[in-house]
């Protein structure tokens, strides 16, 4: 995180602060790149090893989701991965100077679900128009679904799908945007501006008992590291404790 300079920071968290309350009520549009930090100061990578399987490693497909909202604050979302779930995602927020890039990995079960869709949705060879026309939702932003296998191509674009897969498979990268963006605001609190951490905790918890997130047990690593992080105020990690609990039962 060297591009980012410590009065950005402060102002980003600022902001995010702000908008927590809108966010949480619009988590659906939000984001499962881990980077927090060890105790030493410096980021580490907590992420779930990929799913792999022999045809993972023989498809060439990449995928791409991308979102878009200029009212949220989070109002551009991209999303892109290989077969086995590995990728990138880059996100700009209201007031950033420019869009934050950051590792992506869907765990094992989150992979799973996306590739299943991606199947049910047959979505090179089909020809379904997923994009229901529905303007009264325009609200809710505009998601872009494209892949790329063998030298062919397709991408479609919709606001509201009366598709149950085409909108089950924008609900889970909405979910995985969510879990990575909520992760980077983590670990830049956790360096810069730790008193608030409780804040984005309070985030965290409500994401999980909504079950609003890609897999929170990607999170465990990341949570039990934050637990012992004596940098943090005492409510934070003692909140970090009751998330555990009811992530690992």
């Amino acid at each position: 995180m060297s591009f980012i300079k410590r009065r950005q920071i402060i102002k980003w968290v600022a902001a995010a602060l702000v908008s927590l309350g809108a966010a949480l009520c619009a988590s659906a549009q939000n984001k499962v790149s881990v980077r927090p930090e060890n105790k030493g100061g410096h980021p580490s990578s907590t992420t779930t090893p990929a799913f792999k399987t022999a045809n993972a490693e023989k498809d060439a497909a990449q995928y791409f989701y991308e979102f878009k909202q200029p009212d949220f604050f989070v109002n551009h979302i991209q999303i892109n991965h290989d077969a086995a779930g590995r990728g990138s995602i880059t996100f700009e927020r209201k007031d950033d100077v420019e869009a934050i890039t950051e590792p992506f990995e869907f765990s094992q079960a989150a992979l799973r679900r996306v590739n299943a869709l991606w199947v049910a949705l047959n979505f090179l060879d089909a020809e379904t128009n997923f994009d229901t026309g529905n303007k009264k939702v325009a609200y809710i932003g505009t998601t872009r679904l494209r892949v790329l296998r063998d030298g062919r191509e397709r991408a479609t674009e919709f606001i509201y799908s009366s598709n149950r897969d085409a909108f089950q498979l924008a609900d889970e990268y909405r979910r995985a945007a969510d879990q990575a963006v909520l992760v980077f605001e983590l670990a830049v609190a956790r360096e810069s501006q730790p008193l608030i951490t409780p804040k984005l905790l309070e985030r965290l918890d409500i994401l999980v008992r909504r079950n609003a997130l890609s897999d929170a047990q990607q999170l465990v690593p990341l949570l039990r590291d934050l637990s012992t992080d004596e940098r943090l105020p005492l409510i934070a990690r003692n909140h970090v404790g009751r998330i555990l609990k009811k992530i690992v039962k």
